[in-house]
């Protein structure tokens, strides 16, 4: 679908004089909104490029104008800090101009990465950017995090350990541990970070941006870790979950000092992945995995759930 007349006019005026839109790309890997790639003619002949994100789908209508009104401060919070993340252009968090709740911001170069191999260099990677993140101190705080699952809403995958399915849905029966804030991305995974590839035989790789700052939000820095482990537990295996951890804290991260408390937040993060499975699943495939089908997803997340459970419970 193309972009829509009344969004081209919105995205013109926030262009430079004499720019304009020469071409659009449909970026795949969304779950919540339609992302696409403007090509824009600069006024010396040359290109530019800027990223428009639409919320089109009328099932997430109703977060749009929260999640936008979330990712354009985080943005501009961001500016200057050093985080890789894209710049904030424009931002139509209710659609008073465009068609849907739309969002313009730079393009940051840079390719997401899914693929197992080179996973141990990456990983630290990953662990120092959100060191990084967790690190900044907003002088005004971002709305306190929203919990994703609750006991009674997880869907236990079909052959799964029952058993320790059990244990670790009363885990989160109980209140959440007491904590100390940090700013969180919420989303920190790694199809939410972009990496300068290099040639064969170059240095090694390293992160180009973070992208994805709709679910922004104040809250422990667990939570964060706990996300990206389960994402690396669901595309690598479930060793790699607990690796990422491990990684926060030799790249200076500091994460509950309890092991009953570490286990609140892994676990509560691996349940509330139980509910989307499907649509988590489908956009790494489209990304080249095709091996990460509904059920593998399924096969894997409980395999991850019931080694933190042997782990830390």
């Amino acid at each position: 679908m193309a972009v829509r007349p009344l969004t081209l006019a919105w995205v013109g005026r926030h262009l430079e004089l004499g720019e304009r839109i020469v071409r659009t790309e449909v970026l795949h890997g969304g779950i919540t909104a339609e992302m696409r790639r403007l090509t824009i003619g600069t006024r010396d002949g040359g290109t530019r490029h800027l990223v428009l994100r639409s919320f089109v789908d009328p099932f997430y209508m109703g977060h749009a104008e929260d999640w936008l009104n979330r990712e354009a401060g985080a943005l501009t919070l961001l500016t200057g800090t050093g985080v890789p993340a894209p710049g904030l252009v424009a931002v139509d968090p209710t659609a008073a101009h465009c068609e849907y709740p739309s969002l313009l911001m730079t393009h940051l170069a840079g390719r997401t990465v899914l693929d197992d191999e080179g996973l141990e260099t990456r990983v630290p990677l990953l662990a120092r950017q959100l060191v990084a993140i967790h690190a900044l101190r907003p002088t005004e705080r971002p709305r306190e995090y929203v919990a994703l699952t609750t006991a009674d809403t997880v869907v236990t995958p079909k052959g799964a350990d029952a058993a320790a399915w059990a244990s670790a849905i009363d885990v989160i029966r109980r209140p959440a541990p007491p904590y100390e804030g940090r700013f969180l991305h919420r989303d920190f995974q790694p199809g939410n970070v972009l990496f300068d590839v290099p040639p064969p035989r170059s240095a090694g790789a390293r992160i180009a941006g973070v992208v994805d700052w709709a679910a922004a939000s104040w809250g422990p820095a667990d939570l964060d870790v706990a996300h990206c482990s389960t994402n690396l537990a669901l595309l690598h295996g479930p060793a790699w979950g607990l690796r990422f951890a491990e990684a926060y804290e030799e790249a200076g991260g500091v994460l509950a000092a309890a092991a009953s408390e570490r286990l609140y937040w892994q676990v509560r993060d691996g349940l509330a992945c139980s509910e989307e499975v499907r649509s988590v699943a489908q956009p790494w495939r489209v990304a080249g995995r095709t091996d990460l089908t509904t059920r593998a997803v399924e096969e894997r997340l409980d395999a991850y759930v019931t080694t933190v459970m042997d782990a830390l419970g």
